[in-house]
């Protein structure tokens, strides 16, 4: 029998994913429509599975290297370089990890001390509160604001930083505001991070996923790169979120670190899933500007429509989610998504999952099909009518 006092206190305080909760409600009823995870509905393109399949029947299931196959880290760093001219050395500055999760678990655990601060924008994806406080550390919230675009703003960056501040963790394309930095924008934060010799970790797994301008990584700028750590992976862009393969790039005495909590912990990322990735970074380009341009469709058909039904929404300029504001309604953002759940059989994902900067919206994912986005909004219309709004 376990006891209270028997658990970990850091994890006993942390609360369940919002995400998987309502998922996980949404799978156990009939007839209900989800909007609420990020997994695009492609299935992966065949000649990348054919990839992991010829692995298979040529017995290529054995442990790789710690931190993947070297063929695997040249053609991520190549990629790197052709699409988003930053460059790294696969051999020193590279890791494959378990999909970009584990990337974050180990990074964190490899920087932060106890009572280290790691400045988080929010609202923000669901994990990284709770690894940060799950590696020792003390979450500082940057609040990102609809007026402003959901981007990081430097004076608020600046004023919360103390001698305690390790890092700040960077996702743009952003989950689940759909926000993006640009050029622009990161050279009006690169001097503060110079400055305070702050770790840049920066989540691109949305890289492929932006609309009317290409992504810029923070990577780009040389004066911090010996301070930034790059999160990616195969998951989003190339629609292989169960194959999990995820990278980190970043100078090589930090690589070397996170190496040795990965080796303890996982061994090798799966060895099939590392030859399909292969094949993804070499020759996927193709598939991944297809993908874009339905995304790009879905995405300006849910924001035209919402506006039109009075949730009025951002056009988000990277990822598959849109935030609409619901503050109008008189509802809590769990107010909203419970009662609509139960009204009308449509499952979307309370803001306030993304810290209590996200009070007063919900995050609706379009990385499903037209005909699901079609019937959300029949749903969500009917659900404020019968609200009166």
């Amino acid at each position: 029998m376990i006891f209270d006092e028997d658990i970990n206190r850091i994890i006993k305080d942390i609360k369940p994913s919002g995400i998987r909760k309502f998922f996980d409600i949404a799978t156990s009823r009939k007839g209900v429509v989800s909007l609420g995870v990020g997994e695009p509905d492609f299935i992966t393109p065949w000649h990348i599975r054919e990839a992991a399949i010829y692995a298979i029947e040529n017995g290529k299931t054995f442990y790789t290297a710690n931190k993947g196959l070297p063929k695997l880290r040249k053609a991520i760093c190549d990629y790197y370089q052709r699409r988003f001219n930053a460059s790294f050395d696969p051999d020193n500055e590279c890791i494959v990890t378990v999909g970009g999760s584990e990337a974050i678990d180990i990074i964190l655990r490899t920087i932060i001390n106890d009572g280290d601060e790691v400045i988080l924008p929010s609202p923000s994806y669901v994990a990284y509160d709770a690894i940060i406080k799950m590696a020792g550390g003390k979450v500082v919230s940057l609040p990102l604001c609809k007026e402003d675009e959901f981007k990081v703003k430097p004076e608020i960056l600046e004023s919360l930083i103390t001698p305690k501040t390790k890092a700040i963790i960077l996702n743009y394309p952003a989950n689940p505001t759909g926000g993006i930095m640009s050029h622009e924008d990161y050279e009006r934060i690169v001097p503060i991070l110079s400055k305070h010799r702050i770790y840049a970790i920066t989540d691109e797994i949305y890289a492929e996923l932006t609309y009317g301008r290409k992504h810029c990584t923070i990577a780009e700028f040389e004066e911090i790169k010996d301070h930034v750590i790059v999160i990616n992976g195969f998951s989003k862009a190339y629609s292989m979120t169960g194959y999990r393969i995820g990278y980190i790039l970043a100078p090589k005495e930090l690589i070397d670190m996170m190496n040795k909590v990965h080796q303890y912990c996982i061994m090798c990322a799966p060895t099939i899933s590392q030859f399909a990735a292969i094949e993804a970074a070499e020759n996927g380009d193709k598939d991944v500007e297809e993908m874009n341009i339905s995304f790009r469709q879905r995405r300006n058909y849910i924001v035209k429509e919402l506006n039109r039904i009075g949730l009025k929404t951002n056009l988000p300029e990277g990822a598959f989610y849109v935030f609409p504001y619901i503050g109008n309604t008189g509802l809590s953002s769990l107010e909203f998504c419970n009662q609509l759940l139960d009204a009308e059989n449509l499952a979307l994902v309370p803001g306030d999952a993304f810290g209590i900067e996200g009070e007063g919206y919900v995050r609706i994912s379009y990385a499903y099909s037209l005909d699901e986005i079609k019937e959300a909004i029949r749903r969500l219309e009917s659900f404020l009518a019968k609200l009166g709004k």
